[in-house]
């Protein structure tokens, strides 16, 4: 009866081993989604592009390099959302259809005329150019094909193009395109450019990854002059420097698979499936982050990092950390692959050498690391950190300096804490005890600074004697009063301007720390400026303004509530172009004639 159970419990095991090895790759309808151009199909990036902080979630389809193409809607459904933001996607619809999916499609122009009203409707009835708008069940009901909007390269679109995006309309997780029958053939596989191998026995950001070029052969890719590479790690994990293309196209897209192979045993593999927009982020544990923050290029790695937990990587036979425990040398391979499953592979042997370890310091972990999936705390005297759990893919040393400030309006020093270099899921909590009084009057005008990387301002919190900011990334922390109000700049000349000629008003306003918000008004009721950028504010005429004078007020405040307030009066009348006047064409000077000199005949010489 043992015997029975205990072969009974071996076999369910042997079955889940088997379970947790296998990868079944997803099955989408194919054909149902129409490509929602009627242009020639041809993408500029695929999903899983590798972009800053984040990978590409969809496919952006080519306009040929021009705006106002129509869009449609790629099957029937219902438009379900609506938005209009700065920066990101700009203006974009969401559409759901039947089968429990839903499709996006982003960086528009106008929105057809039926849809355009209902979002300028709800703009002025929220007083807001920004909007998020959820709209009602089969309120505007679409059949496949059926004109949507006009293409083009609004918020964060760097030029022309369609974003488009399918994921599930009740998680929203996003699902590769490509994966549903796109009409984009593609027979080109992955191209490799480089191999990295990583010391695991420490943190990947306290290293430099040792580089391998590689050389594509009839048989594969081979490292040249290393067909064994030798290591005095004992624990290794290695990345790679890929990128894929579709037939036709010269574009780098982003591969969709790579699998490590450790003695012909499938180890790790990651494959770019489907990705929830919380947990695009996650792209910083896929990279060499340090290594691409400090010029290099994109490194992906073929193993999880301790605290990855995007989704994307498939562990099989173990993270893709490759233990040596004696010095004979182990197969390794390496599978790239598209999604057409176009593939090519890299083979190589590994070994570790007793010299090696001797000759380079190898496996020197450093002491007290800030350690991924838990909690950490930094408390100095006037400076303190707390990182939730989720927030560190490998381990961090928190290297920590302390800096008096003299700067304008400073009231706590400057406390760096690590170097962009390292980056960080989500938000941390900082808190910083000032150095000098703040006034009751001035403790709801303060802000933190975060500089490095970019940097990040956020208006401050108390929490007793504490300055308290959410931020989201190392750097340098300091806290400041502000009290100075934004800018604003001119709107013309005169008591009364004449914006007769002009098409535009824009306005950029200014701010030491920030600007928080801009309301524009004419005569009184509130005027729907443009933020499509994120800089500057833009109105633009209509054709049918009627001519007048009026009123302009614009009000900006910035983070912790300064107010600068502005007021005009312009007019509009009917502008005549001044009419050019024609050149008249002069008749051509009469020439002087020119002056010659008389030859006479040489004297002849008296004999």
């Amino acid at each position: 009866m043992m015997k029975r159970w205990l072969h009974g419990f071996i076999l369910i095991l042997l079955c889940v081993n088997v379970q947790a090895q296998e990868y079944k790759r997803p099955v989408y309808p194919q054909g149902y989604f129409r490509w929602p151009l009627n242009l020639a199909p041809e993408i500029v990036a695929n999903m899983g592009e590798l972009r800053p902080n984040h990978w590409h979630m969809g496919l952006d389809m080519r306009t040929n390099q021009v705006v106002n193409q129509s869009v449609y809607a790629a099957a029937d459904g219902y438009v379900a959302f609506i938005g209009i933001r700065p920066l990101s996607f700009g203006r974009f619809i969401i559409i759901n259809h039947p089968n429990g999916l839903s499709t996006l499609y982003a960086h528009l122009n106008d929105f057809n005329s039926v849809l355009e009203a209902y979002a300028t409707q709800q703009q002025y009835a929220q007083e807001s150019w920004a909007v998020e708008l959820t709209i009602p069940a089969n309120k505007f009901p679409v059949k496949k094909g059926d004109f949507i909007a006009y293409s083009g390269t609004t918020g964060g679109s760097q030029g022309p193009h369609v974003h488009f995006e399918i994921f599930e309309t009740s998680t929203g997780k996003r699902l590769n395109p490509l994966l549903f029958g796109m009409p984009l053939p593609d027979a080109v596989a992955p191209t490799l450019q480089r191999l990295a191998m990583y010391d695991r026995n420490k943190s990947v950001y306290e290293q430099s990854p040792e580089l391998f070029a590689v050389k594509l052969t009839d048989s594969g890719y081979i490292v040249p002059k290393n067909s064994v590479i030798k290591t005095g790690s004992n624990k290794v994990s290695f990345g790679i420097q890929a990128f894929d293309r579709i037939s036709g196209s010269n574009n780098q897209d982003g591969i969709y698979a790579a699998r490590l192979f450790l003695d012909n045993r499938l180890q790790v593999a990651f494959y770019i499936d489907s990705i929830d927009y919380n947990a695009t982020r996650y792209m910083n544990a896929h990279i060499d982050y340090r290594y691409k923050h400090n010029g290099g290029a994109y490194l992906q790695h073929v193993a999880v990092m301790p605290g990855d937990i995007s989704g994307v990587y498939h562990k099989a036979g173990g993270t893709g950390e490759i233990v040596l425990t004696d010095t004979v040398p182990r197969s390794i391979r390496i599978e790239l692959e598209d999604a057409y499953k176009n593939k090519v592979m890299l083979n190589f042997s590994l070994q570790y050498d007793e010299k090696l370890a001797a000759q380079k310091n190898y496996g020197s972990a450093l002491p007290d690391l800030f350690t991924p999936r838990y909690v950490n705390v930094l408390e100095k005297p006037d400076f303190e950190v707390y990182f939730p759990d989720y927030c560190l893919y490998d381990t961090v040393r928190p290297n920590y300096i302390r800096t008096p400030s003299a700067a304008a309006n400073a009231v706590t020093a400057l406390h760096q804490l690590h170097n962009p270099s390292v980056p960080v899921e989500g938000q941390f909590t900082v808190r910083i005890k000032p150095d000098k009084t703040v006034p009751p009057y001035l403790r709801d005008k303060v802000v933190m600074r975060r500089t490095g990387g970019g940097g990040n301002v956020r208006k401050a919190s108390w929490q007793g004697d504490w300055i308290t900011a959410q931020m989201p990334d190392f750097g340098s922390f300091q806290a400041f009063t502000d009290v100075t109000p934004p800018t604003v700049n001119e709107l013309g000349k005169g008591d009364t301007v004449n914006l007769s000629a002009a098409r535009n008003i824009i306005f950029t306003p200014g701010d030491n720390f920030g600007v928080q918000s801009f309301r524009a008004e004419l005569n009184g009721k509130w005027l729907r400026f443009t933020n499509d950028k994120g800089r500057s504010w833009i109105y633009s005429f209509p054709a049918d303004f009627e001519y007048g004078t009026y009123h302009l007020k614009v009000i900006v405040t910035d983070l912790v509530g300064n107010t600068t307030t502005r007021e005009w009066w312009f007019k509009r009348n009917e502008y005549t172009p001044p009419v050019k006047k024609k050149a008249v064409k002069k008749a051509p000077a009469k020439k002087k004639p020119v002056a010659t000199k008389k030859t006479t005949p040489a004297k002849k010489k008296k004999k």
